[in-house]
């Protein structure tokens, strides 16, 4: 085999069988050790991560890589020296699908002209478009190796195990318990000042747009330790700022401590409503909201997301958001439509009225709430143009900071797929976008332009995008700041005067407002806790 390697060619039949007879009588004496031949040591394969989608995407492809390193794989950011490319996929619209469908085809491409000395390049589909797609994704050309969904990264190994001899090899099987609460992920951005820590999975609401229960499974929560372990962890690496994940943040509960599982279940405010059975038990998301910003002073904490449905009577959470200087004055709420009738069809569990209402007591119990964004679909299944301006006007009510907004696809196995009809035509869709988009893009600036003249503490990022001469941040209210990169002066004079790094605290007063970005001058460095005490 090691001649054939190196490419010897070697006799056939008669001749062959003497060849070996007298190599065997050349081999060493069984207690001499023969020296290793040159390259034969194991290279580990190298794997290439994508991420497309939502920050839930972005800790599964950490997740995934943590179990990938501890199997011997090696990383690199280079696609061409790749011998194994996984995609983490989104399938939440078709324009997400789609992304990856042309990206197959350039990995095609790329598979086609590989060098026959190098072994087979192996490509797999993770995610939530593995979970709805599998059949279609494994006979659609033959090209992917690999599909894996979201509560199957632990399988991953032998996947690719599979792969390596030929075989397509597949897992999508959704898990009633699955957390993965015992892997710490391992940071894909080395070095960052920011990190997401996944807190539950899956999802129960069951809106009728949405495939995340179809993909993604039933909700459960992780255990708070396993979540307070990786908070420390990612400080004691100098991480300044953490989100905590999932897809309903504010419905989690740990069940794991025995004592805790006959708590009863929180009510909902007048207005209010859900589609399962209250669940009772658990230490709730106030308990580990407390726990989590007690870890380090000096680390930001945010959430995303909640829904609305589950805050009126977290009191405890509100007020948390008050006390503590280190969670963010921030909240995302997202609202998707802003019509009654709309709501319903939807099955969000709530009325334009009680959202407002909810709107109020935030803005209340947090006088110094900085910044509110929201997700919003347009088109949905018998929108009117009626509907659409109620959406209209609820963005001018209420003045997001932040918006994410997108027109409505229609998604397989989901109730709207199932018993409405999507009847929107496109040219409709886009234009009802394009109007809230402008209407979002004025009211945020109107918005940020209130913010002129204050101080605004900026948790520093890097350099920005656009010039190498500026840094890039974001305030307390999740909103980019720009600013010089000048030398500063540190607040406390526990620092000689420098220049800003990465993970540092500045606060910058601001000069100029857009809807989306916001300028100043950097006035010193300083830390989370002093501004707060100087506020």
């Amino acid at each position: 085999q090691r001649l054939v390697g190196r490419g010897v060619a070697l006799p056939t039949g008669p001749d062959l069988r003497h060849f070996l007879r007298a190599a065997a009588a050349r081999q060493p004496e069984p207690s001499q050790e023969l020296p290793p031949e040159p390259g034969c040591a194991p290279v580990a394969p190298k794997v290439y991560l994508e991420t497309y989608g939502c920050q839930m995407n972005v800790s599964d492809t950490e997740i995934a890589w943590a179990i990938l390193q501890k199997s011997g794989y090696a990383r690199t950011k280079e696609l061409d020296e790749a011998d194994v490319v996984l995609l983490v996929t989104c399938s939440v619209r078709e324009k997400a699908e789609q992304a990856i469908w042309n990206r197959l085809q350039h990995l095609k491409a790329l598979k086609a002209r590989r060098p026959r000395a190098r072994a087979p390049l192996r490509i797999g589909i993770l995610g939530c478009m593995a979970e709805r797609l599998k059949e279609e994704i494994l006979h659609r050309e033959k090209l992917v190796d690999v599909v894996a969904g979201p509560d199957a990264y632990r399988d991953l190994p032998r996947l690719l195990a599979v792969a390596e001899s030929g075989q397509q090899a597949a897992n999508v099987l959704l898990s009633l318990d699955e957390t993965y609460a015992d892997i710490l992920p391992v940071q894909t951005s080395a070095g960052g000042t920011t990190a997401f820590v996944s807190i539950m999975r899956g999802c129960d609401n069951m809106c009728s747009y949405c495939i995340v229960p179809f993909t993604r499974g039933r909700e459960r929560s992780r255990p708070i330790a396993s979540i307070l372990q990786e908070v420390r962890m990612l400080s004691d690496q100098g991480v300044k700022e953490v989100t905590l994940l999932g897809q309903n943040v504010n419905s989690f509960r740990d069940l794991s401590e025995v004592q805790f599982q006959s708590v009863a279940a929180p009510g909902l405010s007048r207005g209010f409503s859900t589609v399962y059975k209250a669940k009772e038990g658990g230490l709730r998301f106030s308990h580990l909201l407390d726990q989590v910003s007690r870890i380090d002073r000096e680390m930001r904490i945010r959430f995303t997301s909640p829904h609305p449905k589950d805050f009126p009577d977290e009191a405890s959470v509100l007020q948390l958001i008050q006390e503590r200087h280190n969670i963010c004055k921030q909240l995302h709420l997202p609202a998707q439509s802003g019509s009654t009738r709309v709501l319903e069809a939807m099955r969000r569990g709530y009325t334009r009225e009680a959202y407002l209402e909810l709107v109020h007591h935030v803005r209340d119990s947090i006088p110094g709430v900085l910044s509110l964004s929201s997700d919003f679909i347009t088109g949905f299944c018998g929108e009117t143009e009626e509907d659409h301006q109620q959406t209209v006007s609820l963005l001018r009510e209420v003045r997001y900071n932040v918006g994410f907004l997108f027109a409505y696809s229609m998604r397989q196995k989901t109730r709207a797929h199932h018993r409405l009809q999507d009847d929107v035509p496109t040219d409709v869709k886009k234009r009802r976008l394009e109007e809230l988009i402008a209407t979002f893009r004025e009211e945020a600036a109107r918005a940020n332009a209130a913010l002129v003249g204050q101080a605004q503490l900026v948790l520093v990022e890097g350099p920005s995008k656009r010039s190498a001469s500026e840094l890039c941040g974001r305030n307390d209210g999740n909103i980019k700041v720009i600013f010089p990169d000048t030398e500063l002066e540190d607040a406390a004079e526990c620092r000689a005067p420098g220049r800003a790094q990465p993970g540092d605290y500045v606060m910058v007063k601001v000069t100029s407002a857009s809807s989306q970005t916001l300028r100043g001058v950097p006035l010193c460095r300083t830390t989370l806790s002093r501004a707060a005490a100087s506020h």
